[in-house]
């Protein structure tokens, strides 16, 4: 691996890990298109070092939040303390628990599923629901969540539960399946991509964490150079693409989303595949 793969790697990572077009999958594709072996143990360790960049992204993002979760009172212009959000952890651990017992119950077979075919099917697969769950969401739920701290415990675990799809369908996304189990469950658009850019970050310590224990030994005096450059650049992109998204969120729909994902899954099928 040189410079420039890795700051492809890196870059598309940090585009593509927050919104709901499947950053597994893009990573997928995008190796098989550099002609690099995915399965290779040492692109397997950057990955997972370069989502630790997009995760930092996030969480510097939600800060603010994060500390009001922690019980950790935020300020004001007149340096009183700001009443804290009705948004708790018991909805944080109702949105990300099932999923994590699903990955670490069924991690070997899970593994077994990464693919390129699979990956197509799944963009598919996601596009479909997340056009669904639009159309639900204008047309037939009654929206009881305008903002984060309107979610009710219910709609956290529905939201969780969602999540589980893409854990078990590499390619599926995790931003879209919690995204539109958010809006088939009574949650505004924004405060479902709220929720999920939310929990994204737990859960993805955690994955990532516990992936690290087993290939951290890929880091070495050779390759530090390549990880901490995919690491920044990484955490740039993410950056930018969650602030840009949160603020044009009224004008991209999922619908948008679902259609670059089947065009996508057509682009590889015909050029890429064959």
């Amino acid at each position: 691996m040189d410079t420039i793969t890795a700051i492809i790697l890196a870059i598309v990572e940090g585009i593509t890990e927050f919104i709901p077009v499947s950053s597994t999958g893009h990573m997928i594709l995008t190796t098989r298109l550099l002609g690099f072996d995915e399965q290779d143990n040492l692109m397997k360790t950057f990955e997972i070092f370069i989502q630790l960049g997009a995760i930092l992204a996030i969480a510097l993002v939600y800060r603010r939040r994060i500390l009001d979760l922690l019980g950790i009172g935020r300020k004001t212009e007149r340096g009183g303390v700001m009443p804290r959000s009705r948004l708790n952890l018991i909805h944080v651990l109702l949105g990300i628990v099932p999923a994590l017992a699903v990955a670490f119950v069924a991690r070997d077979f899970i593994k077994s599923l990464f693919g390129a075919s699979t990956v197509l099917w799944a963009l598919v697969a996601g596009g479909i629901l997340m056009i669904v769950a639009e159309w639900v969401n204008k047309r037939k739920v009654r929206i009881t969540a305008q903002e984060l701290d309107d979610l009710s415990y219910g709609q956290a675990l529905a939201i969780g539960l969602y999540q589980i799809i893409s854990v078990l369908w590499p390619g599926f996304s995790r931003s879209g399946s919690t995204i539109s189990g958010g809006m088939l469950s009574g949650v505004s658009y924004k405060a479902s991509a709220d929720f999920s850019f939310l929990i994204a970050i737990p859960i993805m310590c955690a994955a990532s964490g516990y992936e690290l224990l087993d290939s951290y030994k890929d880091i070495t005096g050779d390759t530090v150079g390549i990880f901490a450059i995919g690491f920044l650049v990484s955490f740039v992109v993410a950056y930018l693409v969650v602030i840009i998204f949160m603020r044009l969120i009224q004008k991209i729909r999922l619908t948008h989303f679902a259609i670059y994902r089947f065009l996508l899954a057509a682009f590889f099928w015909l050029f890429v595949m064959r």
